[in-house]
């Protein structure tokens, strides 16, 4: 039987409630069409890649838009034109950080047609990493050394003083997406320097494509002192659902989203992460990525994500319903807190998991025990739905071609 949170909230939608659109069909926005379909809400996605797992779900139907990053005003029209044939005035809500942007950039011609999270506009400055972390230095948020840099005289003048490792990554994520394949950079998040010389080789690859980018000091310790903040709050910056993990594993190893988390109790994380967004007025959903450092014990921010995300998704599974609650809060609805229930389980994202766990084994950072008890039950899955049976093959497929791509390499390695 599905489990609901013990509250006074809705269950589920009145048959009069407003539509719903998730921005982006990724597996992401399904989890999030799917959190509201289930709760009879009419649900819908875009997207304008049409690869995306969405136009294939059993979770509600996918409409291909224009790509809001090559051409907004053409998204913009035809998302006001979607919203008079969904009927009402839909909720919108983004599962993806170039639609936060494309949101927060027409936000004017879109309000009069969708409902917009009050925060929209604010949620477009944490979708790009020079602003978001402009707030989080101005409000007191704590933070790695961090740099923007946008010539060769700059970045040495970082290395002079950082301490090593250090990190460069782009100002967008899609930056370095536009690198043809076979280049270092290629669809990669961050480059990992270990020396001044290697850092500023790292930004001349960068600089190809843009030379303004973001470094910083790496915070150190295991995968394990990460931790995600889960939130929500409502239009007056009131926090009404919350949860919390502590990471697993991650891909790539040391700088990537965790493969597999497990609730955690930290309260100075979440009072950090809490404080700083009541601080800069925050609405709707929110994931804060956060890792306490081993050299000062200080724990610090990593990224944050205005959005719905694959992280995100453990949330429910602790009895947290992100999506709905956001949903309850944009129709009008005075919305109950909602805390995590304490329920101990793994949240698991397949597709990458297993390939990192041969990743892991090969540097040595985990043991056969390790890996057994991160797939004991109970277990919720990122990745592997069974009603949606044909994304859950393929899911079954990329992992164990992802494994054996990644058992090849070891042997070949060690020949």
């Amino acid at each position: 039987m599905r489990r609901y949170p013990e509250t006074s909230n809705p269950e589920r939608a009145g048959a009069d409630w407003p539509p719903a659109v998730v921005a982006g069909a990724y597996q992401t926005g399904v989890l999030g069409v799917r959190s509201l379909v289930r709760r009879g809400v009419r649900a819908t996605s875009v997207d304008w890649d049409e690869r995306n797992p969405g136009f294939r779900s059993v979770w509600g139907r996918s409409h291909r838009c224009p790509n809001p990053g090559t051409d907004g005003a053409a998204w913009a029209e035809y998302m006001i034109g979607l919203a008079r044939t969904l009927g009402g005035k839909p909720v919108l809500i983004s599962s993806s950080d170039q639609y936060v942007s494309a949101i927060a950039d027409h936000a004017d011609a879109l309000a009069d047609h969708f409902v917009l999270s009050p925060a929209a506009r604010l949620q477009g400055l944490l979708a790009t990493k020079q602003t978001q972390y402009d707030l989080a230095a101005r409000h007191g948020m704590p933070m790695p050394r961090t740099s923007f840099v946008h010539s060769q005289d700059e970045i040495e003048a970082f290395a002079a003083q950082a301490e090593f490792p250090c990190l460069i990554k782009p100002i967008h994520f899609r930056e370095w997406q536009a690198f043809p394949k076979g280049h270092p950079l290629s669809h990669t998040k961050v480059a990992i320097s270990g020396s001044p010389a290697e850092l500023v080789a790292n930004w001349r690859l960068a600089a190809a494509i843009n030379p303004h980018i973001i470094v910083q000091e790496i915070i150190q310790g295991p995968d394990t002192a990460k931790r995600v903040y889960l939130s929500c709050y409502d239009g007056r910056s009131r926090r009404i659902a919350n949860a919390l993990f502590r990471e697993l594993r991650c891909d790539p190893v040391g700088f990537g989203p965790a493969t597999v988390s497990e609730p955690v109790v930290d309260t100075e994380t979440d009072v950090v992460c809490d404080r700083f967004l009541r601080s800069i007025g925050y609405a709707g959903i929110c994931e804060i990525e956060m890792k306490r450092d081993a050299r000062d014990g200080q724990i610090k921010l990593i990224e944050a994500n205005p959005r719905l995300s694959g992280g995100g998704d453990a949330a429910p599974h602790a009895g947290v319903d992100l999506c709905w609650l956001h949903y309850l809060d944009m129709i009008g609805r005075e919305v109950e807190p909602v805390a995590p229930d304490g329920r101990d389980f793994r949240h698991v994202v397949l597709r990458p998991d297993w390939s990192t766990i041969v990743e892991y084994r090969r540097a040595g950072l985990i043991t056969w025990a390790d890996v057994f008890r991160s797939y004991k039950p109970p277990l919720a899955f990122f990745d592997l739905d069974r009603r949606d049976w044909l994304y859950s093959a393929e899911t079954l497929y990329v992992a164990g071609r992802g494994a054996l791509s990644a058992l090849l390499r070891r042997t070949s390695s060690n020949s």
